[in-house]
């Protein structure tokens, strides 16, 4: 077996944003750059690629045109009462978190429109909270969605990289799975690791692990960009935290089967500490891929505020777990039920005007930067397409005219014989009552006539408040939820240059990590909950971070 022999000033492990990131900076540094990845290059951009673009801004030129009174102190107030940082091993995330809020206050948009990104002018309110003031949440809609959604996101980075490539200061390769990071005299050096077959598969498709070589890299700094586990349910269940209940048995999976958790244990071996590996952020509003490209391929709804959740057996969750409102509330409130699927019930009304599902593909208008097709899908009536095409084909979909044979179809998935047919109408029609006045004691109407006081709400994501049973809405609908692995929030624990640090608090030499690999910053800037559209945004800060000092230590 032949082993390849490689040099670089900076080694990236991982080709997602922030190595990307990472890469970019590095090179405008002056710096030779390789990027090594154990997939085939079609995967080039990672996980972001099939995001929905979304990033938090803070008192944004959207926001303000929108009339949302924005603030460091209200975004910061909001990030504090949701990560709830509570370990002594914080430290450093907290000091991240803080950074992070200045950069997406002030230099975040800017810089990323140098670059050419622009923003969708209606920003969305995400995690709603539903708490008091100091409580999980956002206290205002703070969801920028990127003009191009994760593609869009990844295209300047990428495009920097590839230049670099073709100038000869870079170089890309494909199906290097390093299994080891090199260590002399205490100092991280490079790594060593696998030649996997060649792959021509598409994007996001699993790919075999056959050796037929080995390398070894040699840099003058490494940095660790190979995000994190939720492709691997195994370990997600063994990770699987108390205060979230019993791990699911049956998941679907919002990521590639390549998001493996691989090399965070090989930077353990090689000196860095990874902590909080039981914080973690799973959605509840997964539907199955009726297309799927990965293994057991989930897509998550974004829902609008107006659709009755029930649980497995038909009872209504409590406030304020309500659709969109508290992701990790909902999980840990869910997996109390025994069941590992919830429902949602709706009308034909809201699923037209609310309902978004997550992911560059599942956008073509957005991702295509489709004006034409933006309006058709959005502000027109009728069900958007991506949406239709699940109605139409998805396994999860139930679509009847009368309640009763709602509830019959219901019953009749995998697991709906748990439904108490009794108890579903129980809920809806009394639900229904309370919209015959302005004024009601049903904390989620109450919630959504509140959303609709936002322009941006009551443009294209929360319906008219209407009765479900309403006739002139229907047909009824339910859509059976699953759920849904996407992110670590615990990762390789980072100072604010993005260096590993070991166990005792030193840094290990020559090691450093971004994106979610680092809990993108610090081992976990987020706590044990996030605000969402956060997640690219610490792939950027801390990719960002990562390829600046290390192209200033080599």
């Amino acid at each position: 077996m032949t082993t390849a022999t490689i040099r670089a000033d900076v080694l990236v492990i991982g080709w997602g944003l922030s190595g990307l990131v990472a890469a970019s900076e590095a090179v405008a540094a002056g710096k030779h750059v390789a990027i090594v990845d154990q997939e085939p290059r079609t995967n080039l951009g990672g996980q972001a690629w099939w995001s929905f673009g979304g990033l938090f801004f803070i008192d944004s030129p959207e926001q303000r045109r929108l009339g949302i009174r924005d603030s460091f102190d209200l975004a910061r107030q909001d990030w504090l009462g949701t990560a709830c940082f509570d370990r002594e091993e914080d430290v450093w995330a907290r000091r991240w978190a803080e950074a992070y809020l200045h950069f997406a206050h002030h230099e975040k948009r800017a810089w990323l429109r140098q670059k050419g990104l622009g923003f969708f002018p209606i920003v969305g309110w995400a995690e709603r909270g539903g708490y008091t003031a100091t409580g999980p949440g956002n206290s205002v809609p703070r969801f920028h969605i990127t003009w191009g959604t994760g593609p869009g996101v990844v295209a300047p980075f990428q495009a920097a990289v590839e230049e670099a490539e073709r100038q000869g200061r870079l170089t890309i390769l494909p199906r290097h799975r390093v299994t080891a990071l090199t260590v002399a005299d205490g100092v991280v050096t490079g790594a060593t690791g696998d030649l996997l077959a060649p792959s021509g598969a598409a994007r996001g498709t699993a790919t075999s692990r056959e050796v037929v070589g080995a390398f070894e890299m040699t840099a003058g700094a490494t940095i660790v960009t190979s995000g994190g586990i939720g492709g691997n349910h195994e370990l997600v269940r063994r990770r699987w935290p108390e205060r979230l209940g019993t791990p699911p048995v049956s998941m679907i999976a919002g990521v590639p089967a390549y998001v493996d958790g691989h090399m965070l244990a090989v930077a353990e071996q090689a000196g860095a500490r990874e902590i909080n590996g039981d914080r973690m952020w799973h959605y509840v509003e997964g539907i199955q891929n009726f297309r799927p490209v990965w293994p057991q391929h989930g897509i998550r709804i974004l829902p609008g505020p107006s659709s009755i959740w029930l649980d497995a057996t038909g009872r209504r969750l409590p406030v304020p777990l309500f659709p969109g409102f508290d992701t990790l509330g909902t999980l840990a409130h869910l997996r109390r039920t025994g069941y590992d699927h919830s429902w949602f019930v709706l009308s034909r009304k809201i699923i037209e005007k609310e309902f978004t599902l997550s992911g560059s593909e599942q956008n073509p208008d957005l991702t295509g930067k489709d004006v034409r097709l933006l309006v058709s899908s959005r502000l027109a009536k009728g069900t958007a397409e991506p949406v239709q095409a699940f109605l139409d084909r998805g396994a999860d979909f139930v679509v009847r005219d009368t309640l009763d044979d709602l509830i019959a179809g219901m019953r009749d998935l995998p697991g709906g014989e748990v439904l108490d047919a009794t108890r579903v109408r129980t809920e809806v029609e009394a639900r229904d009552r309370e919209i015959e006045n302005d004024f009601t004691k049903d904390a989620q109407i109450a919630m959504m006539r509140s959303a609709r006081a936002f322009r941006g709400d009551r443009l294209v994501r929360t319906a008219t408040p209407h009765r479900i049973l309403d006739r002139s809405a229907g047909p009824l609908i339910a859509v059976k939820l699953h759920v849904l692995t996407r992110k670590s929030l615990g990762g390789i624990q980072t100072d604010l240059q993005s260096r590993a640090l070991a166990a005792d608090g030193q840094v290990v030499p020559g090691l450093y990590a971004a994106g979610e690999a680092s809990g993108f910053g610090g081992g976990g800037m987020h706590g044990y909950r996030a605000l969402e559209g956060t997640f690219l945004g610490g792939c950027l800060f801390s990719g960002r971070a990562a390829g600046r000092a290390a192209a200033a230590a080599v």
